[in-house]
């Protein structure tokens, strides 16, 4: 069984945000392989489905990206879920708009929602499928950036992204990190 946690913001002033990419992959994701119930547990929106011959439990945490760590942590529990088996999509400033990267392991880099997961956790050996968001332009600050819906072209790679990340993680289920590295990074 695999856990694919979309990080975001619970509500509709942040959807389709750059923030809320993870969620946004994870909505996709659940067209490919045809969830369409959703509960809530554990503090987040969850939805089970299978991909080929793998069960897969969909979350979305609904307790704000700051304290995603603690809905990842419970549903890791309730699922008997290793960091082997977690997949966190999340926005990445340092990566171009419209592109993605799969890692396993690493820092923070001073995202919040992952750093609120390595705390709850205890480690920071867990799979992450980086969705590229690019700086902010000029002097804009990074939170007004984040929590902005991307326009015109942006939009464009926004939602280009978004596609590749539901990919990438089926991808990574079926092939592994090498193979999802070489295809998608």
């Amino acid at each position: 069984m695999y856990l694919i946690v979309g990080l975001g913001n619970p509500g509709d002033e942040y959807a389709h945000t750059r923030h809320n990419a993870g969620f946004d992959v994870v909505d996709a994701i659940a067209d490919e392989i045809g969830v369409r119930y959703w509960k809530t547990e554990c503090g987040a929106l969850t939805a089970k489905g299978a991909w080929h011959d793998h069960d897969v439990v969909l979350a979305k945490p609904q307790s704000y990206m700051n304290t995603s760590g603690g809905p990842v942590k419970q549903l890791m529990n309730a699922y008997g879920v290793d960091g082997a088996h977690l997949i966190v999509v999340h926005d990445e400033l340092d990566i171009d708009p419209g592109t993605v990267r799969a890692k396993f392991g690493g820092g923070h880099a001073g995202h919040n929602g992952l750093r609120s997961i390595c705390d709850k956790t205890g480690t920071r050996d867990w799979f992450r499928l980086r969705i590229g968001i690019g700086r902010p332009p000029g002097r804009m600050a990074v939170a007004d950036y984040v929590l902005s819906l991307p326009k015109r072209e942006a939009k464009e790679d926004f939602d280009c992204a978004v596609d590749k990340g539901a990919q990438a993680v089926l991808y990574l289920i079926d092939n592994g990190l090498e193979k999802t590295q070489q295809r998608f990074n």
